[in-house]
């Protein structure tokens, strides 16, 4: 019997490593299409900014040239009006100049259409590759996560009958979190920080040609652009670090952190006012605590600058002897707390950080009045 249950066994991790290498094998190609359209996508944007860079040169060339065409048509009419005042020479010099400048202005006019059609090609284009490279990433994100099922627990599926089930939903719920917090950060770099950089190598070719085109007046107006277009980048950047795990915290403590992150986002927020006030001594609180109480406030800013549109953000925190109480409140448009939201994985997750701390989370929101969120955690320091 137990001959039977190994041999059973060693079929199935047979069975296993063909799955593996045939899922494995699909991940590659799905990745080399993402990858090779993603490279056509570069070079389709960078295609699109010179179309549409010539476009606008045609346009005004072609408008010059329309000024040209309509003095010159003015002329004609003037000397075919009286040929006795003007010389036969003259005559057929209006004429042919009238003429040539009509043709010039056709031919201009035709190449702005050609020029209108490349880009709205391009851009039909690119609008497609993002929807497969959207795919392909997902795709991948799925395969993931069964090849890190199928390596892991399936490879001894066969000792460990009794407890598959549970081990399975057990195993697919933490390698789907991981998987998710990876393509999430992916996605965030590609679309953040890497999308902005490769614009700002554009521009930057694109502000030397400015230069030598129209002049240093025009070109530093680009060069405010493309300042603007660097600082957003570097917010990106810090906002990204800051959510893997900001490294103030672990130097620092809760306080200081949360101070310095919320002048961080009115710095790169301008028309977005954030104040911070703190209640009480700055204690040092347990490690698991202080990143758990960081990430809730994080949390809340965010959803007040993403989804509240709020222009005001007040964020005070009071620590004594028995707890520590947080008040987030933002101006924003507000919304129903009666209505159950789809997908609102945010305000799940603050539940559960504040449930696993055994504190108590209150949300008070009306559509038009803002929101506030009141956190209380019992200490234990």
């Amino acid at each position: 019997m137990s001959s039977n249950k190994t041999l059973d066994a060693k079929e199935l991790d047979k069975i296993v490593e063909k799955m593996i290498d045939t899922v494995q094998h699909s991940k590659d190609e799905i990745f080399r299409i993402g990858e090779q359209s993603r490279q056509e996508h570069e070079q389709l944007l960078q295609e699109l900014l010179e179309v549409k860079m010539l476009t606008k040169q045609t346009i005004e060339e072609a408008d010059k040239l329309e000024i040209q065409t309509r003095l010159s048509r003015q002329r004609l009419a003037e000397v075919s009006k009286d040929f006795s005042l003007y010389s036969e020479e003259e005559i057929r010099e209006a004429y042919e100049k009238a003429h040539e400048l009509h043709m010039e202005l056709a031919m201009i006019r035709e190449r702005e259409k050609q020029l209108r059609l490349r880009r709205d090609e391009l851009e039909r284009r690119l609008v497609g590759l993002k929807e497969t490279i959207e795919r392909a990433e997902h795709l991948v994100g799925q395969i993931t996560v069964v090849l890190d099922y199928l390596n892991s627990d399936f490879r001894q599926v066969g000792e460990f009958i009794e407890g598959a089930k549970q081990k399975q939903e057990f195993g697919l719920k933490i390698i789907e979190a991981q998987e998710e917090e990876r393509k999430r950060l992916s996605r965030e770099i590609h679309d953040g920080p890497a999308q902005t950089l490769a614009h700002a190598i554009l521009r930057s070719d694109f502000i030397e040609k400015v230069l030598k085109d129209r002049g240093i007046e025009a070109a530093i107006a680009e060069i405010r652009d493309f300042k603007k277009m660097v600082r957003s980048a570097l917010y990106e950047v810090r906002r990204i670090i800051y959510d893997l795990r900001p490294m103030a915290l672990d130097d620092l403590g809760l306080i200081p952190t949360l101070r310095k992150y919320l002048q961080t986002i009115e710095d790169y927020n301008r028309e977005i006012t954030v104040s911070f006030v703190h209640i009480g001594e700055e204690v040092r609180l347990p490690a698991r605590m202080e990143v758990a109480v960081f990430r809730l406030v994080q949390e809340s800013v965010q959803n007040a600058l993403k989804h509240a549109e709020a222009t005001e953000i007040q964020v005070r925190t009071e620590m004594n002897n028995n707890q520590l109480f947080v008040m987030v409140k933002d101006n924003g448009k507000g919304f129903d707390t009666t209505v159950k939201k789809e997908n609102a994985f945010g305000l799940i997750g603050m539940k559960e950080r504040v449930e696993l701390l055994e504190g108590t989370l209150t949300i008070r929101s009306k559509i038009g009045f803002g929101t506030t969120i009141f956190i209380r955690i019992p200490l234990n320091v």
